[in-house]
């Protein structure tokens, strides 16, 4: 898998992962220089490269001067996530309900990230996975991020209520979110582009919430919607 940006490689150098090499830009300066200086320190094999060649091994096409390799990205366990509980206040997953455009699966992770979510859980199918191109849009939080993948995110919404979860579909038509109380374990769906979240799976969840518009437009775009709910689970538990 490659890791391609300043800002992706970057956050991809802090963790523990293996890297097995950099190519950077001949004549490297500033950020890039840095980043290879934090290379060396790891005893990362470093090759400095024409921008040509990175252009060709570009696949995002957007590489900033830089291009991580490292193996395959690996998904966590469900397991893995529900034993992180970053808040003392309970635990807080996002569950991706048939998210297929990549540029919203990198945003979500982002939002994940930033908010303090233990992790993200996505289908095996209907839904994009963690590739170079969601890497680069998460702005490098999918480094940070515990990103599983199921089989049936109905039954893993069984799994996480008899674990002390409530599972919350965020969806049009529901109650207003900013009138909940986000206590305890708490686990967001948020559905697909066109779709929403599915019937079923919005009957499997113990509630469905609404953020409220005010303009003409009757819909948000699912990261942004993520984000406005995200942050009201974590203004509920800072109030709290």
């Amino acid at each position: 898998m490659k890791t391609e940006g300043r800002n992706a490689v970057g956050e991809l150098l802090k963790t523990g992962k293996n890297i097995d090499k950099l190519l950077i830009e001949k004549g490297a300066q500033g950020s890039l220089s840095i980043l290879f200086a934090q290379a060396r320190r790891k005893n990362i094999r470093v090759q400095f490269v024409d921008k040509l060649v990175l252009d060709k091994e570009s696949v995002t096409g957007r590489h900033q001067g830089v291009i991580a390799f490292t193996t395959d990205y690996e998904y966590y366990e469900l397991e893995d996530i529900i034993g992180e509980k970053k808040s003392e206040k309970g635990g807080f997953i996002i569950l991706c309900d048939g998210i297929e455009d990549v540029h919203n699966l990198g945003s979500i992770i982002r939002v994940a990230e930033c908010s303090g979510a233990d992790g993200v859980v996505i289908p095996k199918t209907g839904s994009a996975s963690v590739t170079e191109s969601v890497i680069r849009i998460s702005a490098g939080a999918a480094e940070h991020m515990k990103v599983a993948k199921v089989a049936n995110l109905n039954q893993t919404i069984e799994f996480l209520q008899k674990n002390g979860y409530w599972i919350y579909a965020l969806e049009a038509g529901g109650e207003d979110i900013y009138k909940e109380n986000f206590s305890g374990n708490v686990a967001l769906v948020v559905g697909g582009e066109d779709s929403g979240v599915k019937r079923l799976t919005k009957e499997k969840c113990d509630k469905v919430l609404s953020i409220p518009l005010q303009g003409k437009v009757n819909s948000l775009n699912a990261s942004v919607a993520l984000g406005i709910a995200a942050y009201e689970v974590v203004r509920n538990r800072i109030k709290g």
